[in-house]
């Protein structure tokens, strides 16, 4: 066969495809064939709606997904000392005990304790370490570890009196509770011994 014969076969081949498509098309009227492309719309319509809502899931999740990796990286830079500053807090404790310790000697050697206190509890402050003194307040348990309760008929229940050691927060993290001697309001109360 020639290639002008393979061609006119060919387009023998079409003509005869498409008088029986135009056959097929012909045989269905108007209504079904509207019915059919709005069934045809609807579909797609219901697909496009199902493919926007995976699409605005998905675009919520990784945002959700990036504000938490970003408050994790922020937790983490802000935290991340605090392991070493819990190990600097008996530096403070004894600079601080060495100070009360000092009382009446020489002034010279108790004011340069008190200047390296001093500059030790400035540094801590550059890194948003502060000290939780809780002298004459009130006990809270979140930052406050009671040691023992006392009577005490001066001071209202609850009260701290004593600090027997400072605590100290991390960017408002708590880094150690303060140990503390609570307040019990009156006298003590005595066991009835006859019941």
């Amino acid at each position: 066969m020639s290639k002008d014969e393979e061609l006119k076969q060919q387009q023998d081949e079409v003509e005869a495809t498409q008088a029986t498509e135009a056959d097929t098309v012909s045989e269905v009227s108007p209504e079904e064939e509207i019915a059919g492309l709005a069934a045809q719309v609807e579909s797609l319509q219901q697909e496009l709606n199902d493919t926007k809502d995976h699409m605005l899931r998905a675009a919520a999740e990784a945002q959700n997904v990036r504000r938490r990796a970003e408050a994790d990286v922020e937790k983490a830079h802000k935290f991340a000392l605090e392991k070493f500053a819990r190990e600097l807090l008996p530096v403070a404790d004894s600079l601080e005990k060495a100070t009360e310790a000092l009382g009446e000697v020489e002034e010279s050697q108790k004011e340069g304790v008190e200047m390296t206190l001093k500059l030790f509890q400035d540094v801590l402050g550059k890194f948003n370490i502060s000290q939780v003194d809780p002298m004459g307040k009130t006990f809270d348990p979140q930052y406050h570890e009671a040691m023992s309760m006392v009577p005490n008929p001066e001071l209202p229940a609850n009260s701290v009196m004593d600090v027997l050691q400072k605590g100290y927060t991390l960017n408002g993290r708590l880094l150690r509770p303060a140990m503390v001697v609570v307040t019990t309001g009156g006298s003590s109360k005595k066991i009835d011994e006859t019941a």
